[in-house]
């Protein structure tokens, strides 16, 4: 199968929309009043993702206090972490339904509507009466809660990445694109450092009956202002140019994704296949197997996590703005290789002690960097604007609710029946060998432009031209 670089033409009159690039539309960088609208637009779209995962972070360094009051039986802790794993389930269907409502309606619109939904649903889960309570209603309610949250996260995700990438100047939209990630990790790493610090203030006995509650009201103040921020911009200079020329109202998003647009959707598939079985193993399975596979002490395994984090994020913008220059692809390759050789021997390290613990993450996490930094440069630009938001919504959360969620599912089930401490680790190198097949498919479009409803080529517009690429 060659790279995905085909140009399926506009549905209604079998021409392609194709924009005079010679006109540049947006915020112009070069201007004070240009920067701060791209920064606000990187704000607006960092604050959801934050929001989205610090509930994320949150219930994954709760999953004691999440077993011991909705789970307590034998078993229960794998019921927790499936409980985890069925908000991905859902996402798909939030994928599909979010994806063409992003692509007709707005980025914008659908992106309010998310924030929201996701943070009411996270502070009702630090509400919700416990199995002692209520007995089996209470599992029930957090299992249909992480469904609501599961379906906000389908468009939340997509459209963010979506609004982040059309809104940042071509050349730089590695750079930009970067922070929606830093707004992840900060999420995970605000979420662990919340926990961390009510551990290390409260007793055992208040953090059991109602200390692990607070982090999860934390998320509708987060909410709120990521819902402020949002309405203070504008739809994306991308979104509006296709909404002027009407090919928003002419297009079927849905018939066209899988009719025309298959071949970046496969090839997406193996790119997530192998970004989120790595995330979803190194910060959401990551404190369980610390604090009960190897023993670990909590707080220890909560720091671990956290300096690790701490450090992912401080490189991020860096990984980004080095894609800008060299392109997506080497990146990827850098990391997938790297996670593969080295996956096996970290995980042996972590077992050795704390300090052997700590330095063991930061080499994967900073391995993993080049994947989480570039995935909202990637991922929008290997489809076009009037199918943007769809393709990437649905096979994003596709890929991710089979492979993603239930990695930690998968690797503590794996465990407790082999008794094999470094199945993560293989698991992790099944991934990133089909990473490593799907990234020879993948198409280059640091630089290209994302205008129109031709996909992104950076050999016309991008790095591998020869000539300067435009800004849009």
């Amino acid at each position: 199968m060659p790279p995905v670089n085909s140009q399926p033409t506009n549905p209604s009159d079998n021409t392609p929309f194709t924009p005079d690039l010679s006109q540049s539309i947006g915020p112009d960088e070069s201007t004070a009043a240009g920067r701060s609208e791209i920064r606000k637009a990187t704000a607006a779209s960092a604050i959801g993702n934050l929001t989205e995962w610090f509930d994320y972070g949150v219930y994954a360094v709760a999953i004691t206090y999440i077993t011991a009051h909705f789970f307590p039986s034998e078993g229960g802790r794998l019921l927790a972490l499936a409980t985890f794993a069925i908000s991905f389930l859902v996402r798909p269907l939030g994928g599909l339904v979010w994806g063409p409502l992003g692509d007709k309606l707005g980025r914008k619109r659908v992106l309010a509507l998310t924030i929201m939904i996701m943070s009411v649903a996270t502070f009702l889960i630090g509400a919700l009466p416990t199995f002692e309570q209520i007995g089996i209603f209470a599992p029930i309610l957090l299992v249909l809660l992480r469904m609501v949250q599961g379906f906000s996260t389908g468009g939340e995700y997509g459209g963010a990445a979506t609004f982040m990438a059309e809104y940042a100047p071509d050349r730089k939209r590695g750079f930009f694109g970067s922070f929606l990630e830093f707004g992840t990790l900060g999420g995970f790493a605000l979420g662990t450092a919340v926990m961390l610090g009510l551990q290390l203030l409260l007793t055992d006995q208040a953090m059991m009956e109602w200390g692990w509650r607070l982090p999860f009201f934390l998320a509708l103040p987060m909410g709120l202002i990521g819902l402020y921020l949002r309405n203070k911009i504008e739809d994306t200079p991308v979104f509006q140019e296709l909404e002027a020329s009407g090919e928003v109202e002419q297009s079927s998003p849905m018939r066209d994704l899988f009719r025309n647009y298959w071949r970046p959707m496969v090839v997406m598939t193996g790119l997530v296949i192998a970004l989120n079985v790595v995330n979803y193993t190194l910060l959401s399975y990551m404190p369980t197997y610390l604090e009960t596979q190897l023993g670990l002490d909590p707080n220890a395994s909560l720091a671990t996590i956290l300096i690790g984090e701490v450090a992912m994020m401080a490189l991020i913008p860096f990984a980004g703005s080095l894609s800008d220059k060299v392109g997506r692809k080497p990146l990827w390759y850098f990391s997938v290789i790297g996670l593969f050789v080295l996956a096996l021997p970290m995980f042996w390290l972590m077992g050795q002690s704390f300090a052997w613990a700590i330095v063991a993450f930061a080499v994967l996490g900073i391995l993993y960097i080049p994947q989480l930094a570039t995935i909202t440069a990637t991922f929008p630009a290997m489809f076009p604007s009037h199918v943007r938001f769809a393709g990437f919504a649905i096979t994003y959360n596709v890929a991710t609710a089979i492979f993603g969620g239930t990695a930690a599912m998968a690797n503590e089930a794996l465990i407790n029946a082999t008794g094999f401490l470094l199945v993560p680790a293989i698991y992790m190198m099944v991934a990133c060998v089909v990473g490593l097949v799907a990234i020879r498919f993948m198409p280059e479009t640091a630089g290209a432009s994302l205008r129109g409803t031709e996909i992104p080529d950076a050999t016309e517009t991008g790095i591998l031209a020869q000539v300067p690429a435009k800004q849009s």
